[in-house]
């Protein structure tokens, strides 16, 4: 048990990665594949409960799965007993060690599948200190991009960590705690990892149910401020336009395990799954714990087998697991699909979730999932000059009332794209009309009403964080107890933040108020797109009617007279003097009928013409 120090077991004792001395290492190959071995009793019988747990062997790739050779060769061979590490070269044995961690690695992730999903029920928050939370959340891994800013009216200091630095200085008792002469904190985090969240969490009491919001917050999921009793919570989405190369919507967090490289022709089927041979162990190798999650997919068992699966759990969650990654994937693949089909003249927005914590010491906290600090870089260049408003105030709450207008003077660029898209499709329609142009303001349209879904709320909570942090602090309070019946409520937002969160207040109205704007127009010239064609097609109809009011007299007359009648005067004096004298009295007639209301409306335009040319000259 001394040299699995770092391995991962199960509730009974067994082993979650297999053991190097377990694995069938062929001395020819550079690197090999673990299996996992069939356990035998002392008098050379196999286990019913690990017989089912054999590894299956399909298609091999070349770099993650490798032959096995059975462990009788390696008794034969030798009656002493030696490991197989010691046959290995340097070489093979950092490749052999490489492997082992990428399986514990995989087997971590299989075990926190199922506590990443939201499951109906389940405990609310992220605990850092939970154990489980390491397991759900630790292959969550980037490096991250970190500065800390400490400033006060006369000073100014930054430094940038990594993670090891990060997490060692949140861990040291001493060196977390700012210099006296710092008045404000801004602790600067760009990028996702778990480890550098949860020593942040640990040191400053972050609540659970922020975390959760910063770990499971969506693209599309609304603004909003939490307030707790020891920090401001502030989630805001961040609506910043992009070239029109980039069509990034939102950077995802980075994988933590690469994939298994899949040889040519290898089949995922389970008609292609064999099992491996059974072979016998030696009285050393029974004593070992036996791992239970195999090296790669490939290598798990059948779960939908006529034999019944042998640990019902991991089928589970095995089976659970595929089922999820499969939706994910037809998630994004239709959600790509539509993005191709929507491509052309749009308006290409990334948004981004921004999440800052404010606490009563003067420390701001702000998180970003990409680890481009980009966004906040301006604040920065304002904080290393003294005669900024940021800098003689030393007030923390103005510090997010900045990053709060950084997101909404971005948030303005976006609108002013948006006006310059509506303004050509308008020009466009009023020159000529065409269903492309019809099919861009569709889309268009599309994009106002959802971008006006997620901007919408960033009104509100400026709204509140202006009119409704004294009362929400006071809710904070138990009033019910004696010992705060004198306790002074303070909001976390000052007056002077409250005055300047008024212009950004004014700022969201007039975005909401354009997105409305612009999505109305393009309503609107939707309809007098349709409307342009229906009146087109009605004035072609109208012209095929007139045409056939005029011309069908004289067609009845023309094949009346067009008979060869011996006795007809016409026809004996080879005259058409009498076709025309009944074929003008009958148009006479049947024109000004059926004309009469266009003879009418011509009469008024005239008459209102000469009107207007009379008071013109007057």
């Amino acid at each position: 048990m001394g040299g699995r120090e770092n391995s991962l077991s199960d509730s009974e004792g067994r082993s979650l990665t297999p053991d190097l001395e377990d694995e069938g290492i062929q001395s020819m190959s550079p690197t090999y594949g673990g299996v996992s071995p069939t356990y035998g009793n002392a008098d050379g019988q196999h286990h019913a409960h690990f017989s089912d747990l054999a590894p299956v062997i399909s298609s091999r790739s070349r770099k993650s799965l490798h032959s096995h050779r059975s462990r009788a060769q390696s008794h034969k061979s030798s009656q002493a007993p030696h490991s197989p590490w010691s046959n290995l070269s340097p070489k093979e044995k950092f490749k052999a060690a490489v492997r082992k961690v990428m399986a514990m690695r995989r087997g971590t992730m299989l075990l926190g599948a199922l506590g990443g999903m939201r499951t109906i029920g389940a405990e609310p928050g992220i605990d850092p200190s939970r154990p489980e939370s390491d397991i759900t959340y630790g292959h969550i891994h980037q490096e991250c991009n970190i500065e800390i800013v400490d400033y006060s009216a006369v000073r100014q200091t930054s430094k940038k960590l990594t993670n090891e630095d990060f997490v060692d200085l949140m861990d040291n008792e001493i060196h977390w705690k700012a210099q006296s002469w710092v008045k404000v904190r801004w602790i600067r985090i760009g990028g996702l990892s778990w480890d550098v969240i949860k020593a942040l969490a640990s040191r400053y009491k972050l609540h659970p149910l922020a975390l959760e919001d910063v770990f499971h917050g969506h693209s599309r999921n609304r603004s909003k401020a939490d307030y707790y009793s020891n920090h401001l919570f502030i989630r805001v989405l961040c609506h910043e336009l992009l070239k029109d190369e980039d069509t990034t919507v939102l950077p995802h967090i980075p994988r933590s395990v690469s994939p298994e490289p899949l040889e040519e022709g290898e089949d995922d089927d389970d008609d292609s799954v064999e099992k491996a041979p059974r072979t016998p162990r030696s009285r050393r190798s029974t004593h070992r714990r036996r791992p239970v999650l195999p090296l790669s997919a490939s290598n798990m068992p059948r779960l939908g087998g006529s034999r019944a699966a042998p640990n019902p759990a991991f089928a589970n969650l095995v089976r659970k697991e595929g089922q999820v990654k499969a939706a994910e994937r037809n998630r994004k693949a239709a959600d790509a699909f539509l993005d191709t089909l929507k491509e052309g003249e749009r308006v290409h927005v990334k948004v981004t979730p921004l999440f800052m914590f404010l606490f009563r010491n003067g420390t701001v906290i702000s998180i970003n999932h990409s680890p481009d600090l980009d966004f906040s870089a301006p604040i920065v260049a304002r904080l290393q000059t003294r005669d900024t408003v940021l800098r003689k105030s030393v007030d923390p709450s103005l510090l997010i009332h900045a990053l709060l207008d950084i997101a909404v003077d971005k948030a303005l660029q976006v609108i002013d794209e948006y006006h310059v898209k509506i303004s050509k499709f308008e020009r466009r329609i009023l020159m000529r009309p065409n269903m492309k142009t019809v099919r861009a303001l569709h889309i268009l349209d599309g994009d106002l009403i959802l971008h006006k879904r997620t901007l919408d709320p960033i009104k509100t909570m400026i709204f509140g964080l202006r009119r409704y942090d004294l009362d929400r602090v006071a809710a904070l309070v138990d009033m019910s107890d004696p010992a705060n019946k004198d306790v002074k409520i303070v909001g976390y937002m000052s007056h002077k933040a409250k005055i300047y969160l008024a212009d950004v207040y004014d700022h969201m109205d007039y975005i909401l108020t354009s997105l409305d704007m612009f999505s109305g127009i393009a309503e609107n010239l939707v309809d007098y797109t349709f409307n342009i064609a229906s009146y087109e097609m009605n004035e072609v109809m109208r012209r095929l009617t007139l045409a056939t009011i005029i011309f069908l007299p004289l067609s009845i007359l023309t094949g009346y007279f067009g008979m060869n009648f011996d006795y007809m005067w016409s026809v004996k004096q080879r005259s058409d003097v009498l076709f025309w004298q009944i074929a003008l009295p009958c148009m006479a007639v049947v024109i000004p009928l059926f004309l009469w209301n266009d003879i009418v409306r011509g009469f008024r335009y005239m008459k209102k013409r000469m009107a207007g040319r009379k008071i013109k000259d007057d």
